[in-house]
């Protein structure tokens, strides 16, 4: 987990059909960053991949019965 460039923040926005100005992708970078860096230290160890995966099984099987 990298704190994200005014690139990616640019590639993201037009792959979601919101394309924008560097200068606004710049901004966006500049202001979540913090966010990223606040996480840096337990990147990788938290289990947020498990519960969407599994949440769909469940609700079938709930739905199913």
């Amino acid at each position: 987990m990298t704190r994200p460039s005014d690139k990616e923040i640019g590639a993201i926005a037009s792959a979601a059909g919101v394309p924008v100005d560097k200068d606004v992708a710049a901004r966006i970078a500049d202001s979540i960053g913090p966010a990223f860096d606040g996480f840096a230290a337990i990147a990788g160890t938290l289990p947020f991949d498990l519960e969407p995966s599994t949440f769909v099984l469940v609700q079938t099987d709930k739905v199913a019965r």
